[in-house]
């Protein structure tokens, strides 16, 4: 059976960077009208790409604390070089936190911007090292 045909009867589906893309999308339109909400989508774009990379490891966050447990996950995949951005991105998953379950208009222009910048940049770089689309005989275009 082929990868396509795999796919169209449903028994696998691919996770790619696609939802990344629609969230940040999603997040310019909103930060028009809200910070906050703007802030939180963005976030979320980080957070998917995030999974997609991990899922195309082979590795999946626990439930419990998924969010938490998918930035320590990509500290360890990304290294040292990286360690300050995920770093960064971990900070962000707090203040949205506060944000969606606790106090509602904290997130100024300039942080809602700051991580839609970094957002954009991030799920471009995790969209360049996801695995090509295999080919029928299993194996990577490019």
């Amino acid at each position: 059976m082929s990868y396509d045909e795999l796919l169209r009867t449903g028994r696998i589906r691919r996770e790619q960077i696609s939802r990344a893309e629609r969230d940040l999308s999603t997040a310019r339109k909103v930060m028009a009208s809200d910070w906050d909400w703007g802030f939180a989508i963005a976030y979320n774009a980080v957070l998917q790409a995030s999974r997609a990379y991990m899922f195309s490891q082979g590795f999946r966050p626990a439930s419990v604390e998924g969010h938490k447990n998918t930035f320590a996950f990509m500290r360890q995949a990304l290294g040292k070089d990286y360690d300050d951005l995920i770093s960064y991105f971990d900070r962000m998953r707090s203040k949205r936190n506060r944000v969606i379950y606790d106090v509602a208009g904290i997130i100024t222009e300039t942080e809602a911007r700051n991580l839609f910048s970094k957002a954009v940049e991030f799920v471009a770089m995790m969209g360049r090292q996801l695995p090509r689309k295999p080919n029928a005989r299993g194996r990577n275009h490019g």
